[in-house]
């Protein structure tokens, strides 16, 4: 699975907002010019981003941009999938209709599951996770071959 730019795009758009840390809004303009994104791709991405109710938007002229809930409250899938819609690998499992072997497929179920597997892990890092840098331990699993235990150097 290949994230999209809009989805790449929305997320950077969230941290940028994350990041000014006030009460203040913050113009797309500006958010543009220091993503060195197009204001009117980005002006696209914010609507799905509003409806979600992830950014409140202020007009006027010192209006702009807000975060709508705070950084610790707004996952990753929840930007992804505000910008993106629902969060599945494979297009059958979320519709069984659109293939005539669904029913029958020995792969469906593992594909439901890894699918699962990857909204579960997108749910669990956070705006503020990505603000800081910070990796989530619980999503990252331990690198193939890494035989070291706690305590010792490698």
């Amino acid at each position: 699975m290949k994230l999209s730019t809009r989805s790449r795009y929305g997320v950077r758009l969230m941290i940028a907002l994350a990041a000014a840390q006030s009460d203040k809004s913050v113009f797309l303009k500006d958010i543009a010019a220091g993503e060195d994104i197009s204001e009117k791709y980005l002006s696209l991405i914010v609507i799905p981003l509003r409806k979600a109710g992830l950014v409140h938007s202020i007009r006027g002229a010192r209006g702009g941009y807000t975060l709508a809930r705070t950084p610790e409250t707004i996952s990753l899938c929840d930007i992804v999938e505000a910008v993106e819609g629902e969060i599945c690998l494979v297009h059958c499992v979320m519709n069984p209709q659109s293939c005539n072997r669904s029913s029958v497929c020995p792969s469906r179920d593992t594909w439901s599951s890894l699918s699962r597997a990857f909204r579960e892990a997108m749910s669990r890092i956070t705006l503020a996770d990505l603000v800081s840098g910070r990796e989530s331990k619980a999503v990252l699993p331990a690198r193939r071959g890494d035989r070291s235990k706690p305590g010792k150097k490698a």
